[in-house]
């Protein structure tokens, strides 16, 4: 009887030495990740520009549901990366955030070019005109697809870095860690809404 008491709260004490070990990698993978989120969130702000004000919600929704189908893939993959080819992580985070960059210098290039060329009000009524005209599913399904690609290299981001906090860690560990962070990123990001 003393023996299962013991046995008890042994496997007690491992429990919690390991939510320990979860929470600590947990709360420092989330400090790491938190630049990334800030990029995260205003992709989400921006998803929503130019649709109608009674589609916004659908629209975050689906983004919503694409970021976790994202995680889904992502967080496996990872883990099999980190296990069979770990030196591939860090040429794929510098791939990611290089498209990032373009991404990022594209929509710069965008606004300085719309800046220069000033449209006279012919212009601006035949392009209103044209979005007008324009099928607002279409639109709204376009602007899902790409929120939901930039949210996959942004979530591969978070989750490259999470995995090199968390890759001397256990594999038990590297799983919760890792599904944790995923979960509670696209909660934290789409949930704002």
């Amino acid at each position: 009887m003393i023996l299962a008491g013991s046995s008890l709260l042994t496997l007690l004490d491992d429990i919690a030495t390991l939510l320990d070990d979860i929470s600590v990698m947990g709360k420092l993978a989330a400090k790491k990740t938190a630049g990334v989120l800030g990029d995260d969130l205003s992709l989400n702000a921006q998803q929503v520009t130019g649709v109608r004000a009674n589609r916004e919600l659908p629209v975050v929704w689906g983004v919503a549901k694409g970021s976790f189908i994202n995680k889904v893939i992502l967080v496996p993959l990872a883990l099999l990366i980190s296990a069979f080819i770990p030196w591939a992580i860090t040429p794929l985070l510098m791939l990611g955030g290089a498209f990032l960059c373009f991404e990022g210098v594209e929509k710069v290039l965008h606004s300085l070019e719309a800046r220069k060329h000033k449209e006279d009000p012919a212009q601006r009524q035949q392009r209103l005109q044209a979005l007008a005209e324009r099928d607002p599913l279409a639109f709204e399904r376009d602007k899902v697809k790409g929120a939901i690609r930039t949210d996959f290299i942004l979530s591969a981001e978070i989750v490259a870095i999470t995995l090199g906090i968390v890759a001397e860690a256990p594999l038990l560990n590297q799983i919760l860690i890792l599904s944790g962070i995923a979960i509670l990123v696209t909660i934290g990001v789409y949930g704002l809404v």
